[in-house]
């Protein structure tokens, strides 16, 4: 029998340990941030005060609009802190019906359906629909929990194949598409996944161009919509709404209650009503855990008909992100050119955009830098996200803060 002086704990101690100075010899360990209040263009950081918030995913500024909260609160009360049970068996409460169904109107679909995150809900979507001999076809920048359900997928589900095709590269798609397709067969379903907007780059999925392959291979389209819904299209109704499409043209949508939508937490999926309620009878996310907290359901319903009765929001949206991205590039700085409310400054160094990143906060504006292994190597950035809720002089103070970081680094 071999033998150690060294117990697992002693063991799993001594490498963490390694791994954390590493990181911290490397510039690129990750310090959590304390906020004291509530959400906003301005925010309380402990240690370091007011600033100015352009790391956030509160794209409407409705994280803390009141009505939102209230809606919460008054969710609180109705059912209750906690839903206690898993949706099959006593964890269905009203909230959530009346979500689903504010939801698929809001995309003009014919069901939806909640969980407790989004990345919950990539992880029901795929493991459930898909059977041996489908193929899970993917955007090589697809977010994490796209790329994680591929992979839980085919553990799972063995016989279940994936493919990559290169970023936004229809050409190369339809490569991938052919193969798919010939592997396949006659009785495999094939499945296109792209994000709507990509959040580390900024840029948009061509949705238009990948639901004419889909036509063309009959695949499903799936576009997880996180940073499209509220955002993209002139009503907020997400990057589709912007190319001009309808909600029926995307067979699946994935997306998140916890950005634009409020900012509370929840995912959801949404399509037709055969296909969720597949969710509901197979999906191991929705049938071993806990149901969407009630007061979340409704402060997010809230959120979709403020956005409904309040357009402009997204007017002022567009309108910020344009003096936003005019700014950066104004003092010199490289920036993914898009419509979208995310700009990265690319800043392609890890330590540096971590550096800098501290710095523009200690000037009073908070943005976050991005590099390896969010990014890739070499493309390490500090990713600026604007809001409705931004007002000019907000915009102004970051401009200025910027032309100071360009002098210093």
């Amino acid at each position: 029998m071999t033998t150690t002086n060294a117990s697992g704990a002693e063991l799993f101690d001594h490498r963490t340990r390694a791994v954390l100075h590493e990181l911290e010899a490397g510039g690129q360990y990750k310090h959590l941030q304390m906020l004291d209040g509530p959400m906003g263009p301005s925010i309380t950081i402990r240690g370091v005060g007011e600033v100015d918030c352009f790391c956030s995913n509160n794209y409407l500024g409705l994280a803390n609009h009141p009505e939102v909260v209230e809606a919460g609160i008054e969710g609180l009360k109705r059912w209750g802190a906690g839903t206690a049970s898993v949706r099959f068996i006593c964890g269905t409460f009203t909230a959530h019906e009346q979500l689903e169904d504010t939801i698929a109107s809001f995309l003009g679909v014919e069901a939806a359906y909640t969980f407790v995150s989004c990345w919950t809900a990539s992880e029901a979507l795929f493991p459930t629909v898909c059977e041996p001999g489908d193929v899970i076809v993917s955007d090589a920048l697809n977010h994490a929990c796209i790329i994680d359900a591929m992979r839980l997928t085919t553990v799972i589900k063995k016989g279940v194949h994936k493919a990559v095709y290169k970023h936004s590269d229809m050409d190369h798609c339809r490569e991938v598409l052919t193969k798919a397709r010939e592997t396949a067969g006659d009785s495999g379903v094939i499945w296109l996944v792209t994000d709507g907007v990509f959040s580390m780059e900024g840029d948009l999925g061509n949705l238009p161009g990948l639901r004419t392959l889909c036509d063309e291979f009959g695949a499903m389209l799936v576009v997880d919509d996180s940073h499209g819904t509220g955002v993209m299209g002139d009503t907020g109704r997400g990057t589709h709404e912007y190319w001009g499409m309808d909600g029926s043209q995307i067979d699946i949508f994935t997306g998140t209650l916890g950005k634009a939508l409020g900012g509370g937490a929840g995912g959801y999926l949404a399509g037709s009503k055969t296909a969720m309620e597949m969710i509901v009878q197979r999906a191991r996310p929705t049938l071993f855990s806990n149901a969407l907290p009630c007061t979340v359901a409704a402060s997010a319903k809230r959120a979709i008909e403020v956005l409904d009765r309040e357009p402009e929001r997204v007017e002022k949206l567009r309108a910020n992100t344009v003096k936003a991205r005019k700014g950066i590039c104004g003092v010199g700085f490289e920036v993914l050119d898009s419509p979208t409310a995310i700009c990265p400054i690319i800043v392609h160094d890890t330590a540096k955009a971590i550096a800098m990143s501290k710095r523009l906060l200690e000037m009073g504006s908070f943005a976050i830098g991005f590099g390896y292994p969010v990014v890739p190597e070499g493309e390490a950035r500090i990713r600026v996200q604007i809001s409705a809720a931004h007002e000019d002089e907000h915009l102004d103070r970051l401009i200025k803060n910027l032309v100071k970081l360009k002098a210093e680094f």
